[in-house]
């Protein structure tokens, strides 16, 4: 692989790209490359206002009444993902990860009990979430992990906080969260999008291509990470020179690759949801070369017989994840688990580790406040992922809650990474996964170390 053109410090080694997330956001620029965070649009035809799509600045203030450890908590824990909508297929490794985290927790008996109690986030389409989220409330749900969708979950977001819960979601990676005023009681384990759109836009420039088109989905997620990738891309010396938005609930999108390729790209990123189903037929029609198609944690799954066998053959994608060899225990255990309650096997593991950790981390936040309430919950999160830099580290409930019941502080590494959370309730430790399709027209982790 050519040496990438990065403007800040962080590596592709063995298919992943790491780097401390709050540097990438806070650091200034070196070597005259631009800053994603801050990225402007370079022509009248782009049409994103990457100024709007850009971080806020927001500190929030966190206070808890209560004293912990907990000795007999009842934590009754919502969750809002997609069993259906347009990132459907990404509900059964989030879905089946937070079970397995609250048996895990129920499991250990270190004084507190998770109950959870599933929902449906759907999408700002079917609008599933609108009769969910009030019956999670007034079921007693003080946390809510979900949506899967940055922008269903900046649907309801507004809700969760007025009820003084907890919203925790294990794949938003919208910039908009990280300065939005949630009075501190948003979080997430996934890393923002100024990261993947850093590792997305140098890896197109590092395979050669000069030229790149966006088929992007017009939301808060879509348009962010395509503003990053287009300030990466064009740092590393390219052009993006097409951009063609579409809405949640289009079905089809004939214009939006007319317009595309009109504009003869040397690659295309496809910033989209499952539509790219419907998209990938129409590209790949038109004679688009698919080891020129990259593709993003909204839509990067594995299409096996959808499509004539190698139809993807040598496309590339990214989404956040650690190395799929690290974590092959969690992945079998979780698979042994769903298994066994009845529930048809995993086909992918997208997001499964950050919806485990987050589980955890509302379990281990409660056992130090002693408390549920959403307030108390939330001002002991930061710490207890290791994000005040003076606690133990532990890898499992279990561990971490001794720690937390001896009257220690417990830093908690997760199955997705360290974590480490910052001021604001995002990772400031993560890795983004480059991936790449074989001519099953499923993916694999692209060893290029």
């Amino acid at each position: 692989m050519s040496p990438i053109t990065r403007p800040r410090a962080g590596r592709i080694l063995g298919g992943i790209a790491a780097v401390g997330v709050g540097a990438l956001l806070l650091a200034g620029c070196s070597g005259g490359g631009s800053d994603p965070s801050t990225t402007e649009a370079s022509g009248a035809d782009f049409p994103i206002d990457c100024d709007a799509a850009a971080p806020a600045s927001y500190t929030p203030e966190y206070a808890s009444t209560s004293e912990g450890p907990g000795t007999d908590l009842t934590y009754k824990i919502g969750t809002a993902l997609p069993v259906t909508g347009n990132l459907a297929f990404l509900g059964p490794p989030e879905i089946s990860a937070t079970d397995y985290a609250a048996s895990e927790v129920n499991a250990a008996a270190k004084g507190i009990t998770i109950d959870l109690i599933q929902g449906d986030s759907g999408d700002t389409d079917n609008k599933a979430y609108e009769t969910e989220i009030p019956r999670l409330l007034g079921e007693g749900a003080t946390a809510i992990v979900g949506a899967a969708s940055s922008g269903t979950s900046l649907q309801f977001i507004d809700q969760v906080i007025a009820a003084n819960a907890i919203q925790f979601s294990p794949a938003n990676t919208s910039a908009a969260f990280t300065g939005y005023k949630d009075n501190g009681l948003y979080w997430r384990t996934a890393p923002s999008d100024v990261l993947q759109g850093e590792v997305l836009g140098n890896l197109v420039a590092a395979d050669g291509n000069e030229t790149l088109g966006m088929i992007v989905l017009n939301d808060a997620y879509g348009t962010g990470l395509a503003c990053f990738t287009k300030a990466a891309f064009e740092a590393a010396g390219g052009e993006v020179v097409a951009t063609s938005l579409y809405n949640t609930g289009d079905t089809n999108f004939s214009a939006q690759v007319e317009d595309v390729l009109a504009s003869n790209p040397d690659s295309i990123a496809l910033i989209t949801f499952e539509e790219v189903k419907t998209i990938i037929p129409e590209l790949i029609g038109a004679d688009f070369p698919a080891d020129k198609l990259y593709f993003v944690d909204g839509n990067l799954a594995n299409f096996g017989e959808d499509f004539e066998a190698g139809t993807l053959a040598g496309a590339k994608g990214t989404y956040p994840a650690v190395d799929p060899d690290t974590i092959t225990t969690f992945r079998d255990n979780l698979q042994a688990y769903w298994t066994g309650k009845g529930n048809a096997a995993l086909e992918d593991y997208t997001y499964a580790p950050e919806s485990f950790d987050a589980v955890i981390l509302l379990a281990l936040a409660a056992l130090e406040a002693g408390s549920t309430a959403g307030p108390d919950v939330a001002a002991h999160l930061q710490q207890v992922s290791g994000g005040t830099g003076d606690g133990t580290k532990c890898t499992t409930f279990a561990e971490c809650a001794d720690i937390i019941i001896a009257g220690g502080v417990a830093d908690y590494d997760g199955v997705s990474g360290p974590i480490t959370f910052d001021e604001v309730g995002d990772p400031t430790e993560a890795s983004i996964g480059i991936f790449q399709y074989g001519d099953d027209n499923n993916y694999e982790f692209l060893n290029v170390g």
